[in-house]
């Protein structure tokens, strides 16, 4: 490792820091993040730690762990230590961690007035009792714990911190933050409007972590460090204001071996570039430091080695924490070691990561795609499998799939020629990094641009739209078309299965032509979305900067919906109300005319006719898949061609996760045998008990 190739400046990352009894070795702390993977894919979840481990970070936790089985949140899928069954897969997961000489640490969870316990069907206990707080508004209340049920659950604590001991754990973090823990709960006004001694002053609300981090004192015999993650700020009047926070870490400097400090909702710490830039969170965290010896932990999706050491050199942080930095990049810590700052994948703020907790699903990221994909397939991040027998590879279409399965196939060692139709590379992420608030989204292009530009055996021709009869006439033994999408220019998507009564004296357009430069500018603007995710609500601001009067029309029952999984519904809603756009839900066209829109009640049918100049139609996308299919007609194999693919949106449009993700597979897949029926990764199932 040249750790020499660095500037001296950034040497300050690289000190150890102590924690407690245990000593980091260096400033890179993966804070806890959700993956989708949890208690039901245990080594896929081992193997995407180990692989940060083998990237440099010093400090590495799980998940939010559940402790006890009255408070778990189903539908989410995290870590669960309800007994000591639960002890072997962690320990495969505190091992991945230590694998190469990072701390390894648990985020320990009661979730109280969160935890719903739709699985466990055990009375939620809260602080103080009432409806469950979830995305999901579950109709469930919570019983407000008694003093019995306060001994309950320190002890709760301890069982679970002697089982994190005896999984190999070198750290234990109590989660109160982002609303989710018990400790947050009992410090809020908001949660806690208890009358007894562990409710009304900060002294009383403090006491329960103060309780329980003395019992793991004992627990621990300190030989684990006890870190507390706390909210910055919380919302609304009741809620723990950043002057009380501090106010409370004065009062406890010495409390915890390290504070873990991140803004109050997870909405708000993990915020999208749309609408939050790098290092946020500074204003909430400056001068922290100043009320504690103790090290200060916190975030702001660092991306930049130069912001991370502004930091630590103005003793604003003593750590640069991570969660979705360290999904871009695993060896983010690495690079920076080895002074490799344009090998870094930088994350791109799209929060597609936290769908897949969101959904119950796996996590997936944009830039990463192997992330969750270490163990299931034996993907890695910076490591290339061997190449295969063949020798030549076409790729027609150069945007996130075609760039991706460039820089993937060009690793492996193939030959690889990318044929791009316009005069940039990028495709769909050129357009949309023009787009409001997403010009961090260009990283996708970037990135794989640069990566790619030094490999001799990787040509890139731009302005060179293939034909059938050119690309049988090449000479390359596969063949992979990853010619994109166009947006539908009707009203087909979710709702409508076939298009509606459209006068052609309407101006209709989509967010290509917007993306082009076209689309109405000024006048009475009619937005029709049943996309649901960000391009509706992105196209709604360009009209609006236009000088357009926009009425957005959506069949959901709130804009945008789907963002709810990338924590943004709520922001995107706000931001369109500011802008004065009329937010129209639960309607949809029914007849388009010369003039006006009849636009009917998705719930009762009713049919209301509003005026408008132009319509925008944000609906689904056409695969561009015109020339695979002339190939699939043609003789290929005749012409020396051992396998023709359409693959990414050409296949089948999705988020751009989704095209890096198809450009990876056919890259991993090439010269690989043929599996048949077989699942195309590994998973694990339950054992059947007796």
């Amino acid at each position: 490792m040249d750790t020499n190739a660095r500037p001296a400046r950034y040497d300050v990352l690289f000190e150890p820091v102590r924690i407690g009894p245990k000593l980091a070795k260096n400033r890179f702390y993966q804070v806890p993040h959700c993956n989708g993977g949890g208690y039901r894919d245990p080594s896929a979840v081992a193997e995407m730690r180990r692989t940060k481990a083998e990237g440099g970070w010093g400090v590495i936790f799980t998940e939010q762990t559940e402790i006890h089985q009255t408070s778990e949140i189903t539908p989410f899928i995290e870590q669960r230590l309800w007994d000591d069954r639960e002890i072997p897969a962690l320990a495969r997961m505190a091992d991945a961690m230590k694998s190469h000489g990072a701390l390894a640490g648990i985020q320990l969870a009661y979730s109280g007035i969160n935890g719903p316990n739709l699985y466990s069907r055990e009375v939620p206990l809260a602080v103080t009792g009432g409806p469950i707080l979830t995305f999901t508004a579950d109709p469930v209340q919570a019983r407000t714990v008694d003093r019995d049920d306060i001994r309950n659950i320190r002890r709760w604590f301890c069982n679970a911190v002697r089982r994190a001991r005896t999984a190999g754990f070198d750290l234990v973090c109590l989660y109160g933050a982002h609303g989710f823990g018990i400790f947050q709960h009992f410090l809020s006004r908001a949660t806690n409007q208890r009358g007894d001694e562990y409710g009304g002053s900060l002294d009383n609300r403090s006491r329960f972590v103060r309780e329980v981090i003395a019992e793991l004192r004992e627990e621990t015999r300190d030989e684990m460090a006890i870190t507390l993650r706390l909210s910055l700020h919380e919302e609304g009047t009741l809620g723990l204001s950043n002057a009380e926070l501090r106010e409370f870490i004065a009062l406890n400097a010495d409390l915890p071996d390290l504070w873990d400090l991140a803004h109050g909702t997870w909405e708000n710490c993990s915020g999208t570039s749309r609408f939050v830039g790098e290092g946020a969170q500074e204003d909430l965290v400056a001068g922290i430091k100043a009320l504690t010896p103790k090290p200060v932990v916190g975030v702001g999706r660092f991306t930049s080695a130069d912001a991370m050491v502004r930091q630590v050199r103005q003793g604003i942080l003593d750590f640069i924490g991570a969660a979705r930095p360290s999904i871009a990049d695993p060896f983010l810590p690495r690079k920076i070691e080895e002074g490799r700052f344009d090998d870094i994948r930088e994350c791109i703020g799209c929060n597609i990561c936290v769908s897949g907790d969101m959904t119950g699903a796996i996590s997936r990221c944009t830039q990463n795609t192997a992330f969750m994909e270490e163990w299931r397939k034996g993907w890695h991040p910076e490591r290339a499998r061997p190449k295969g027998p063949s020798e030549s590879v076409l790729i027609v279409g150069a945007g996130p799939t075609g760039l991706e399965a460039a820089l993937q196939l060009g690793k492996r060692g193939y030959r690889v020629a990318l044929a791009e139709a316009t005069t940039t590379l990028g495709g769909r992420v050129e357009r949309e990094r023009q787009l409001p608030g997403l010009s961090a989204w260009g990283r996708v292009a970037d990135f794989r641009t640069g990566q790619i530009a030094p490999m001799a055996n990787v040509e890139t021709y731009l302005d060179s739209r293939l034909t059938a009869d050119e690309v049988l006439d090449m000479g390359f033994e596969h063949v992979a078309i990853a010619t994109g999408s166009t947006w539908r220019r009707d009203v087909v998507a979710r709702l409508h299965l076939a298009p509606i009564p459209t006068d052609p004296a309407m101006p209709l357009f989509t967010p290509d032509d917007v993306m082009a430069g076209g689309g109405p500018v000024g006048g009475r603007v009619l937005l029709y979305d049943d996309d649901h995710f960000y391009m509706g609500s992105v196209i709604a601001e360009v009209l609006a900067a236009r000088g357009c009067r926009v009425a957005f029309i959506t069949p959901a029952t709130k804009v945008a919906e789907w963002t709810e999984n990338t924590l943004e519904q709520g922001v995107i809603m706000r931001r369109l109300l500011s802008l004065g756009i009329d937010v129209v839900p639960s309607k949809a066209p029914e007849v388009i005319g010369a003039g006006e829109v009849t636009l009917g009640c998705t719930w009762t049918g009713a049919r209301t006719s509003v005026p408008a100049e132009a319509v925008v139609l944000v609906t689904s996308r056409t695969p561009n898949d015109a020339l695979y299919l002339e190939l699939r007609e043609r003789d290929w194999a005749a012409a020396g061609i051992q396998s023709l693919k359409v693959i990414g949106d050409a296949a089948a449009p999705g988020p751009i996760a989704w095209a890096t993700y198809a450009g990876r597979r056919y890259a991993e897949e090439l010269d690989a045998p043929d599996i048949g029926d077989a699942l195309p990764f590994r998973r694990e199932l339950a054992e059947l008990a007796p």
